[in-house]
């Protein structure tokens, strides 16, 4: 969605229509989940900093985050979606890929399917979503970022090639800042002179990443939407409003993440075998410790005083700890479930040729 969560509570609390507002915490550890439009004006976004964001905009309203009701709003998303297709693929809350290909409507438009498919998230959720259509994922992803919020936009084959060509370098998919610069020191600043390069030469210099990047400068992504992504960890995390050095508090801490994540372990059904803990010190130095079982942990009396024990052997003797982390994974293997059959299917076998991406968050600018 547009401002996914802001929006959900610009919604639900008409008094913050029109004012810029940030879900999350605005204490001194708080960090910013997403801002809303007016917000994004004084140049606040996700990720950062609240009191950053309170002095961007020192008229910011924080707003705690309500994630159960973001978790309805997506199932009512989600709802939405197959009732077109089964080749749903979510990358988060508010955000998924969809292959119309072919579709319970038997409509021969994606932009068609796009459009139907916008007015009924307003009609059911009152909320706006952009979408952007085109012939795989890396096109339609960036189609989705243009014209927000509310957005729609079409990227048709025969336009393919001059669009990729005049996209800058830092609109790619996976480039950030680092890179962005790196590419610029290569005088790489457009589609059109990441094309002249060769496969070997951007491998050379960017890793495997470099790879997707020479197809990408063609506009070619083989990527299939994906509805059967099976999990692969379950994590969870906070951050303390003041540095604790306190064994007992610690683990107390632990403890209570420990539980959310078992909770989540069970709704998605996920029972991994590896225990991982993470800590991040007050001189933000982050270690992880991660300890793997013979058998799943199903049993939160199983899990629990393995992760004790973990806790305990970490140093705790020098910098006091700023956040905590607890994650699982490493399951067995799962057939993932496929929905349109309503039986387990070891197959995803979909011709790729025209798919419709919705993006549904802009959290990150």
């Amino acid at each position: 969605m547009d401002a996914f969560y802001a929006s959900v509570e610009q919604r639900d609390n008409p008094d913050l229509k029109g004012k810029p507002i940030a879900v999350g915490y605005g204490e001194a550890r708080g960090v910013v989940a997403t801002a809303s439009y007016e917000a994004r004006k004084f140049g606040v976004h996700s990720a950062m900093p609240s009191l950053t964001a309170k002095k961007k905009c020192p008229g910011l309203i924080f707003i705690p985050p309500r994630f159960e009701v973001y978790h309805e709003v997506s199932s009512q998303l989600r709802e939405i979606f197959l009732e077109y297709t089964d080749w749903v693929e979510p990358l988060s809350l508010d955000e998924a890929f969809l292959d119309v290909t072919v579709n319970h409507k038997n409509n021969p438009s994606a932009s068609l399917i796009a459009r139907e498919i916008q007015q009924k998230i307003f009609e059911k959720t009152g909320l706006t979503a952009s979408a952007g259509v085109s012939i795989n994922k890396f096109l339609a992803k960036i189609a989705s970022d243009y014209k927000k919020p509310n957005g729609f936009f079409v990227i048709p084959p025969e336009e393919v090639e001059t669009f990729v060509e005049n996209l800058k370098i830092e609109q790619f998919f996976g480039v950030g800042k680092v890179t962005t610069q790196k590419m610029h020191h290569h005088r790489i600043f457009t589609g059109y002179d990441l094309k002249q390069r060769s496969e070997a030469e951007l491998v050379n210099l960017f890793g495997k990443m470099g790879h997707s990047l020479y197809l990408n400068a063609r506009g070619i992504d083989n990527r299939e939407v994906e509805p059967n992504r099976i999990t692969k960890s379950i994590s969870t995390e906070t951050t303390f409003l003041q540095d604790k050095n306190n064994l007992n508090l610690l683990t107390l801490e632990l403890y209570h993440l420990a539980k959310e994540a078992f909770e989540r372990m069970k709704k998605e059904n996920f029972f991994g075998k590896t225990i991982t803990i993470k800590i991040k010190y007050a001189d933000f130095k982050t270690i992880t410790r991660s300890k793997t079982l013979t058998q799943p942990l199903n049993d939160f009396q199983q899990l629990w005083p393995v992760a004790r024990e973990m806790m305990k052997q970490i140093d705790l003797t020098g910098q006091p700890v700023r956040l905590v982390g607890f994650g699982v994974s490493n399951a067995p293997f799962q057939q993932p479930y496929d929905h349109s059959l309503g039986e387990q299917s070891a197959s995803n076998q979909r011709p790729p040729e025209f798919r419709t991406l919705f993006e549904l968050d802009d959290n990150y600018n």
